[in-house]
């Protein structure tokens, strides 16, 4: 009941009035029986929220977990550097043990979807791989995410789909013509376009970025072998070929849809907004581009991926349809292109900062070519190195080992498990875990490399004579080109173009980092650098 107007009455007075009426009090005592129920429900369930927790967080091996966000603080704190926070992770999960696996929480409630599993030891690795195979297939989360851009490609399918692929690119990587196909290739690539820009550049006294340089061959090669077209994207004037731009353009976009929750990109795809309404507009440009070359492939004999792939036969014996085929190639030019461009930045980057390295490449290969060209040093660099000639290179191959063992192309890869697993260190897996396997921190942990692991040492893959390439005899200590049923066909050609592109600029040039350049790793599916690779050459003499 109100004041009556113009009596004054105290405000205490008048709320003690309102409280102790009959109906006020009935109010306020429904209210609180039907809230305490709400409040006790909610303070059991974070009483038992956050027991479990703390009994769950002792289990853990890995960064420090927060309740609810899990180790999210820690991984937007490294943002920049996540490669190398795995390791610091797995160094301190390993320590003396034989095994490496840490859990990484993320922002959780259910166990499975909750936890990211990141190993490195090459019995887990082999177990995964390898024992396990048909248990860590890509996983629905993965081929969801590049299926507009690589569909049933082989990089993005499994099972029945899959082995056909494998084994129908099997027979073509093994043969010699394609080899010498990709020498063509490269060396054509090297002696009328990267030779004549290296120049210009000394010639004007500016510098170049190597890693686009590198990006811009490596995709004219790729073309070349796997279609029979040029983009002849290195060229002179360095020009933006609209395919080429699709493609990177795809690429990114495609990569976004697995580093960012799943509900963003398909909301994009919905309205066909932000990097979504550049996929399907960058990925029109990239089939038109591929219907052009499949019809200019079309009764002519070729040597090329495509006009081999195009007289195989699928699963159910028939021809490979159109759709099917321009996506089993868009997977051999994303795996040839940026593989080999990233590892060649990588390699001349520590060449630059490891001058007794160079020295040891340059003096094999003066000694090679003295055997295959004479004692005429003019001739040394007429030509590229070809087919022969590579063969012979044992220490240059070692450093391009070492050069993945320390920065591998694709830094990390990722499974998805069936059915529930324990890995060979006890770690357990159930059904549904996405399983991380760091590739980046196989080669840098002392447990797997020795207490020298950080450091660029090529004598660690030669023999002991000093005259043979030899590899570890465990290959899941060395994964820079996978393992496994899925190790990479292409193996022997990314080394023939490495080779190739690397004796070619150490022949003729001395490469130094321009001041000031930053190199920096970029945080994405590929180790790119973030920056470039900018140089300025001088010619070199030998």
């Amino acid at each position: 009941m109100l004041p009556k107007k113009g009596k004054p009455c105290h405000i205490m007075s008048f709320l003690h009035n309102i409280y102790t009426s009959k109906n006020c009090h009935h109010i306020i005592y429904d209210i609180q029986m039907e809230t305490l129920p709400l409040l006790l429900t909610l303070t059991a369930a974070l009483s038992a929220y956050f027991l479990w927790f703390h009994f769950l967080a002792r289990t853990l091996t890995g960064p420090k977990a927060w309740p609810f966000v899990g180790s999210l603080p820690a991984l937007f704190k490294n943002r920049n550097q996540v490669h190398d926070w795995i390791v610091g992770n797995l160094r301190a999960t390993g320590g003396s043990a034989t095994y490496q696996t840490c859990i990484i929480p993320l922002p959780f409630l259910a166990h499975k979807q909750g936890f990211y599993t990141v190993t490195c030891h090459p019995k887990n690795l082999e177990h995964i791989l390898k024992t396990r195979f048909d248990n860590y297939p890509k996983g629905p989360k993965w081929q969801t995410a590049f299926h507009d851009l690589l569909g049933q490609g082989i990089f993005n399918s499994d099972g029945e789909t899959w082995l056909m692929q494998r084994k129908t690119a099997a027979l073509e990587f093994t043969t010699r013509t394609l080899k010498q196909a990709m020498a063509r290739w490269v060396n054509r690539s090297i002696k009328n376009r990267l030779w004549c820009i290296l120049d210009k550049s000394i010639k004007d006294n500016i510098y170049v970025d190597l890693q686009d340089l590198l990006l811009r061959l490596t995709f004219d090669n790729i073309c070349g072998l796997t279609f029979g077209k040029d983009p002849e994207t290195l060229s002179p004037n360095l020009p933006e070929n609209p395919f080429a731009v699709a493609f990177d353009t795809a690429t990114e976009a495609t990569m976004h849809r697995f580093l960012y929750p799943g509900l963003i990109w398909r909301f994009q795809k919905i309205f066909g907004i932000g990097s979504e309404k550049m996929l399907k507009e960058s990925l029109q440009i990239v089939e038109t581009y591929m219907n052009d070359a499949m019809s200019d492939r079309k009764g002519i004999p070729s040597d090329d991926l495509m006009s081999r792939f195009m007289k195989k036969r699928d699963v159910d014996g028939k021809p490979i349809s159109a759709p099917v085929l321009q996506r089993i190639i868009l997977s051999f030019i994303l795996a040839g292109r940026d593989t080999s461009s990233v590892a060649l930045s990588w390699f001349f980057w520590l060449i630059m900062n490891h001058p007794n390295v160079e020295e040891k490449i340059i003096k094999e290969l003066t000694t090679v070519l003295e055997e295959t060209r004479g004692s005429e040093r003019q001739r040394w660099t007429e030509d590229p190195i070809d087919f022969g000639e590579a063969d012979q290179l044992v220490y240059l191959k070692a450093a391009l080992a070492e050069t993945l063992r320390l920065y591998p192309s694709v830094p990390q890869d990722f499974k998805q498990a069936v059915a529930d697993d324990v890995l060979p260190d006890g770690t357990v897996i159930p059904a549904g875990t996405t399983v991380t396997y760091s590739i980046y921190s196989v080669g840098r942990l002392e447990t797997i490399w020795g207490n020298d692991c950080l450091e660029f040492k090529p004598e660690r893959w030669i023999s002991v004579r000093g005259d043979r390439f030899e590899p570890p005899k465990n290959g899941f200590m060395f994964m820079a080109f996978n393992a496994g049923p899925r190790i990479c066909l292409g193996k022997d050609l990314a080394y023939l173009q490495m080779k190739s592109v690397a004796a070619a600029v150490l022949l003729r040039y001395r490469l130094s980092l321009v001041p000031d350049h930053r190199v920096e790793q970029k945080m994405s599916l590929t180790l790119f650098m973030k920056n470039g690779l900018k140089v300025f050459l001088q010619p070199r003499k030998l």
